[in-house]
């Protein structure tokens, strides 16, 4: 029997400090006890350690096969000669046992060794490393895609050691803001990329550079995306530089762009600080693909866009020559993130060029304003004009209304009343400029610009016109 003097206490502490649980240190201690028992035991013995939690006494045992009578296994695999024992010895250790039921006889050693010590301290440190590895890989994989808090522990030439708190973690110079100034004990915010399992241990991967940093300071500073009201679409990032990221509103009521600039800017300041002054496009993502595109490479106005290959993702974006220069951006910086937000091929072509080349790609032949009203002026022409019928009936009634209008003529004529009674006089009857369309089946713009020639001025479909206007008018629609 051996005595573990306050195992309980041990196994607390360690449990406190190292994170390991007390199952864990049980099953690394008998393991251990296992091992070093091997070296004074037969080959193939096949040992059980147990451990009281409370007292601390550990015990050994060998677990034997009652048999009628030893063999040697006819298989590889059969059960060892030194793990067999006849069934009049294993009465003398339980009564009432039966052949083929396991037995387990303690062969507790009152002194393992140096040998035998040092192979079970050597089990018990390994293990306990492994738990420890297992721990820190469980923990770290349930955060991958968000965000943690570490210290500047040390600066190797541009390579930073973080610590993590149980582990430390390497910050590369490509995954660091470029500009970005870090001291010792700085306490700086990183995502958690990836968890590696090599042999020395799990190697935590971190960044400051990854587009999904940035998607994670929206998540915390903007408690619609939280909560689900505003979606993240798609983040580009050029880190230090610049960054691009669409939102899509889920509430028709609710802006997504304003909502994550916040009032006076107060949210999307937050972000940009802890950045170092990187620049934010946000910008609204839009189901048509052509709008996604236009949008995307604000703030450049963009002219038009086409899909140019939909298989193949490839698109043309089409800019006047002032907003050349701005859509590309510095160093090509705004058509390159707008490729990694859309996930599109993006091409940019000034207007010029494209009305050189439109016929090429688009297949359709782009009119100029000349040709443009040329083409208008043959489709008026070709319209369906009235049937000859109509055209006499129209005649007849044309004919009657100017009979109508000479005869009031002259009446006003041979009248010889004063001015005042001319203006008490009943008012000569008029007729509407729609009800003159109506009669030569003509459109009011037409109406309109011929009477403008001849200074007579028509407003609408509802305007009277005079008698002596509108015969002016008819004859020259006679004409």
């Amino acid at each position: 029997m051996i005595i573990i003097d306050n195992f309980a206490q041990v196994a607390a502490q360690i449990e406190t400090e190292r994170g390991i649980t007390k199952d864990d240190l049980i099953s690394a201690i008998e393991q251990a006890l296992e091992s070093a028992c091997k070296r004074k035991m037969p080959e193939d013995s096949e040992l059980k350690a147990t451990i009281d939690e409370l007292t601390g006494e550990a015990k050994i045992y060998h677990r034997k096969t009652v048999v009628t009578d030893i063999s040697e296994p006819e298989e590889e695999d059969g059960l060892s000669v030194v793990n067999q024992i006849p069934l009049d010895e294993a009465t003398v250790y339980q009564n009432n046992i039966e052949v083929g039921e396991t037995i387990q006889i303690e062969v507790t050693p009152k002194d393992f060794g140096r040998l035998a010590a040092q192979t079970a301290k050597q089990v018990i440190i390994q293990r306990i490393r492994e738990a420890e590895k297992n721990l820190i890989t469980s923990e770290f994989k349930d955060k991958i895609g968000s965000t943690i808090i570490g210290t500047v522990q040390r600066i190797e030439g541009r390579n930073l050691l973080v610590n993590l708190g149980r582990i430390e973690a390497i910050l590369t110079p490509n995954d660091q803001i470029r500009g970005e100034r870090y001291r010792v004990k700085d306490k700086i915010k990183v995502l958690v990329k990836d968890v590696v399992t090599t042999p020395k241990g799990p190697q935590i991967q971190i960044s400051r550079a990854h587009p999904n940093f940035l998607r994670c300071l929206f998540h915390q500073e903007i408690p619609e995306i939280q909560d689900g009201t505003i979606e993240i679409i798609s983040v580009s990032r050029d880190a230090g530089n610049r960054a691009k990221v669409a939102v899509k509103s889920n509430n028709e009521n609710i802006g997504a762009v304003g909502t994550c600039v916040g009032h006076m800017g107060g949210r999307i300041q937050s972000i940009i600080k802890e950045i170092n002054n990187e620049k934010i496009d946000i910008l609204e993502w839009n189901e048509k693909t052509e709008n996604y595109i236009a949008n995307s490479l604000k703030p450049a106005k963009i002219a038009r866009v086409i899909i140019t290959n939909e298989e193949e993702k490839q698109a043309l974006a089409v800019v006047d020559n002032d907003q050349l220069s701005l859509a590309i951006g510095k160093s090509g910086v705004n058509v390159r993130l707008a490729v990694k937000l859309t996930n599109w091929k993006i091409d940019i072509m000034n207007s010029e060029e494209f009305a050189e080349k439109s016929e090429e790609i688009t297949g359709e032949k782009v009119l100029s304003i000349e040709d443009k009203i040329q083409q208008d002026a043959e489709k008026l022409t070709t319209e369906k004009k009235p049937s000859k019928e109509k055209v006499e009936d129209q005649k007849e009634e044309l004919t009657e209304l100017e009979q109508k209008l000479m005869s009031e003529t002259k009446e006003s004529e041979t009248e010889t009343i004063s001015e005042d009674e001319k203006e008490k006089a009943k008012p000569v009857e008029k007729i509407t400029a729609g009800e003159l369309c109506e009669d030569y089946q003509i459109k009011l713009a037409e109406l309109m610009e011929l009477a403008s020639g001849m200074n007579i001025i028509i407003k609408s479909a509802k305007a009277t016109i005079h008698p002596k206007d509108e015969s002016k008018l008819r004859k020259k629609l006679e004409a």
